[in-house]
């Protein structure tokens, strides 16, 4: 672990789950090491969550910013970029709100932080039963041992084998990730104009950055073996918009994207 260790800004994305929200918070309190701030970004859910984040903020033991907007439809796009602007952490790291996080997560993410790079990690999925029951027991005690866990080897930590998998990928899905856990600089993101708002709904707006970012000469990084989260089960989201984003993607990378003209850069503006 560095000594020298960067102002990290943790970003959920949450959306009317705020009892998932609750095991997720709880296991961001738990960590070995905190995040200087935690930015919940917010895809327009109702006042629930929003009175559950301001009890909750209240004894939480680094501060919580609430990025909220209107409901208008799946904008994880949009909600995702006015919550990199309002971070003030150098260091994003990006999680969801159904997620349980190995009390390392953090200090995962910080030993394997290196410029010039960003990083994805993996998650081990929960089946229905295990996450009902954690969720009505308010618990996040789960290991590589619990029962109800499906690929559960991505649960074992090691830091031999994380370094030993850190830059090897399947040769066929380069920009493979997975959007509740992975991390990047945050001038890297600005350099890129954080995701594209042209992809609304579910569905590779992850891939999507990612590559520009390698477009851009920053390298992924591959977390396996480290930086560990568990997958609250839920019902699949619509994949509607599938089709047209898988084709902005495919159109980035053919194309060579650096940057999108519809991204935070509106934001900035605003902000200043």
């Amino acid at each position: 672990m560095k000594n020298n260790k960067p102002k990290v800004s943790l970003i959920i994305a949450t959306y009317n789950w705020p009892d998932a929200l609750d095991l997720c918070l709880s296991s961001i309190a738990s960590q070995t090491i905190l995040p200087d701030e935690v930015v919940i970004a917010d895809d327009g859910s109702k006042e629930d969550t929003a009175t559950y984040i301001q009890v909750k903020r209240n004894n939480f033991p680094c501060p919580v910013v609430h990025v909220w907007h209107e409901d208008i439809g799946f904008r994880l796009t949009v909600i995702r970029n006015k919550a990199i602007v309002k971070a003030t952490g150098d260091y994003i790291i990006q999680i969801d709100g159904d997620v349980i996080l190995n009390k390392h997560f953090i200090e995962d993410h910080l030993t394997m932080a290196q410029e010039r790079c960003f990083a994805t990690g993996s998650r081990i999925m929960m089946t229905r039963e295990l996450s009902v029951d954690l969720l009505h027991g308010k618990s996040v005690a789960i290991s590589p041992f619990t029962k109800g866990l499906r690929n559960r080897l991505n649960a074992c930590r090691s830091s031999l084998l994380a370094n030993y998998f850190r830059f090897r990928y399947k040769k066929d899905s380069p920009h493979y990730m997975k959007g509740c856990n992975m991390a990047f600089w945050k001038k890297d993101l600005l350099a890129v104009n954080g995701y594209n708002e042209d992809m609304t709904g579910w569905g590779y707006e992850d891939n999507e950055i990612a590559a520009r970012l390698i477009n851009s000469g920053i390298r992924k990084q591959y977390l396996k073996f480290y930086g560990i989260v568990y997958h609250i089960y839920h019902p699949l989201s619509s994949h509607d918009r599938e089709t047209i984003n898988a084709d902005i993607f495919r159109d980035a990378v053919k194309e060579g994207s650096t940057y999108c003209k519809n991204g935070l850069d509106k934001y900035i503006l605003i902000k200043n």
